[in-house]
């Protein structure tokens, strides 16, 4: 399925780049181009490297994979290890972002401290153990508040990405960039296209309250 909607990408000609990119139009007030579009994985499941990655490679297409730190290569065998992260980084298409050093979500944690150390230092080990700036960020399970978001930019991050926390947030935040989860219903092309061409979060974020 995940090979079938790439190649619909490509060959549709859809202008997928990286979250970077999009962070740079929206910060710079810039027009972002039609069919524009960011590919994420959250959790740094193995099935990133056995499978996702060699479809994104044959059709040079970017993507970002946030990692939980503490999951790295646990004993279960379902998560990446540091080599595969480092090799899909090394292969100038996968961009690698932080999702904490756990997989609690922020805004569950009580102590500021803890929150703190799950975005600074999530941040830190990624960058001494990949040898490279690590400037996105994801919130786990997409929930934040001000106060998790202030701390991201104190740690220096670029930009972060939550899920879709509706219609009463920004499209323009930078710290809490909208993301769209594809569903095993994406498989069918035709619900692939509704909802990577927009229109499908604009009626879902529109549609009247019963």
């Amino acid at each position: 399925a995940f090979r079938r909607q790439m190649r619909f990408l490509k060959s549709r000609r859809y202008n997928v780049v990286s979250l970077e990119t999009i962070a740079a139009l929206i910060k710079d007030k810039k027009k972002i181009p039609p069919w524009t579009i960011a590919i994420t994985m959250d959790d740094g499941y193995k099935d990133s490297y056995t499978y996702a990655f060699p479809i994104l490679k044959k059709y040079n297409l970017p993507a970002t994979i946030f990692v939980i730190v503490n999951e790295i290569g646990r004993p279960q065998g379902d998560r990446l290890d540091w080599s595969e992260i480092k090799e899909m980084q090394g292969s100038g298409i996968i961009t690698v972002g932080s999702h904490c050093i756990g997989p609690e979500p922020l805004i569950n944690l009580k102590s500021y401290q803890e929150i703190r150390y799950e975005i600074f230092e999530s941040k830190k080990i990624l960058e001494d153990r990949l040898g490279r700036r690590v400037n996105i960020f994801s919130y786990p399970e997409g929930r934040f508040n001000d106060k998790i978001k202030q701390l991201v930019v104190d740690a220096g991050y670029n930009l972060a990405v939550t899920t879709n926390p509706g219609k009463g947030f920004p499209n323009d935040d930078i710290f809490a960039l909208k993301r769209l989860r594809i569903s095993s219903t994406s498989d069918n092309l035709w619900v692939f296209w509704i909802e990577t061409s927009g229109y499908y979060n604009f009626m879902r974020e529109h549609r009247r309250k019963k």
